[in-house]
C-alpha cells in the first residue's frame, strides 16, 4: 500500500524505531520525480550524482550551487509526498560553517529541498550543528565520498582496515551527536554497515553496503538500466536504455519511410 502522507525527516528516525526499512532513489527532473512518487519511493535525494549521470562528468567535483538548486526545484514540482533531500555540492560547505548554513538555506529557501545532505565525519559535526540550528535538517554520510575521489584514491570500497573501521564508527557517532536525521554509508563492508546500524539511533542508509542497513539508496539510472557501466552493488530492475533505443530507431524508420504514425503506439 502506497502511502499518501508527506515523509519528513523525523519519520525516518521513527521508521527505524518501528523496524521499517527506508526506500530513497535519485531523481533528478520532475518527471522521474512524479513517476517514483508514484511508485511509493519513500526519499528522493538529488545528488551531485548528476553531473555523472545527467551532465556526463567523470566525477561529481564539477557540480554547483546553481546545478543543485535547478533539479531540486525540478524534482519538488513532480514530487508531492517523499522526503526531497539536495546534496550540499564540493566546496558549498567546507569553506565556513557561515557559508554552510548560508548554502543549506539557498537548498531549502529557492530549491525547495527538505533536508539537505553533506559528506564527511566528525570534523563537519559544527557544521552539521549549525545548519540544524537554523531549522534544516541534515543528512551525514560516511564511507566512499565522491567528493574525496582524489584523496580517497578513487571509487573503491572504504572502512577494509581496523583503522578506517573504527574512523566511520567513530564519525558516525560524532554526526549523530551534532543531529543528523541519517546517515549514507556508501561502499563499506556489509559487517561494519550492520554494526554502525546498531550503534546509532537514527537511521543508516546503504549504498553498496549490504542489506543490514536501515534503508537502501541507488542511483535511479542505474535501477533503470540508463547507464553503461554501473557499480557491481547496483541490480538493473529494468533494461530502459534498450527500449529507448528501439523507440527512436522506429521513429527513425518511420520518419525515413515517409510513414507518419497517427494513433497511439503505447497504452497509458
Amino acid at each position: 500500500m502506497i502511502r499518501t502522507k508527506v515523509v519528513r525527516a523525523p519519520d525516518l528516525i521513527a521508521r527505524k524505531m518501528r523496524g521499517e526499512k527506508i526506500t530513497m532513489l535519485t531523481a533528478y527532473d520532475a518527471n522521474m520525480a512524479r513517476l517514483f512518487d508514484r511508485a511509493g519511493i519513500d526519499a528522493l535525494l538529488v545528488g551531485d550524482s548528476l553531473g555523472m549521470v545527467i551532465l556526463g562528468c567523470e566525477d561529481t567535483l564539477e557540480v554547483g550551487m546553481a546545478d543543485i538548486i535547478r533539479h531540486t526545484r525540478a524534482v519538488r514540482r513532480g514530487a508531492g509526498r517523499p522526503l526531497i533531500v539536495a546534496d550540499l555540492p564540493f566546496l558549498s560547505y567546507q569553506v565556513s560553517i557561515e557559508e554552510a548554513v548560508r548554502n543549506a538555506g539557498r537548498l531549502v529557501q529557492k530549491g525547495g529541498a527538505m533536508a539537505v545532505k553533506l559528506e564527511g565525519g566528525a570534523l563537519f559535526a559544527p557544521v552539521v550543528e549549525r545548519i540544524v540550528a537554523a531549522g534544516i535538517p541534515v543528512m551525514g554520510h560516511l564511507g566512499l565520498l565522491p567528493q574525496s575521489v582524489h584523496a580517497q584514491g578513487g571509487f573503491k570500497r572504504q572502512g577494509v582496515t581496523p583503522e578506517a573501521r573504527r574512523q566511520i564508527l567513530s564519525d558516525a557517532v560524532a554526526l549523530e551527536s551534532a543531529g543528523v536525521c541519517g546517515i549514507v554509508l556508501e561502499c563499506i563492508p556489509p559487517d561494519l554497515a550492520e554494526e554502525a546500524s546498531a550503534k546509532l539511533r537514527v537511521p543508516t542508509i546503504g549504498i553498496g553496503s549490504g542489506p543490514h542497513c536501515d534503508g537502501q539508496v541507488l542511483v535511479s539510472y542505474d535501477v533503470l538500466g540508463l547507464t553503461d557501466h554501473p557499480p557491481s552493488f547496483a541490480p538493473r530492475y529494468a533494461n530502459l536504455d534498450s527500449a529507448i533505443v528501439e523507440a527512436a530507431r522506429a521513429f527513425s524508420e518511420d520518419v525515413k519511410a515517409g510513414r507518419a504514425r497517427t494513433e497511439r503506439v503505447v497504452n497509458g
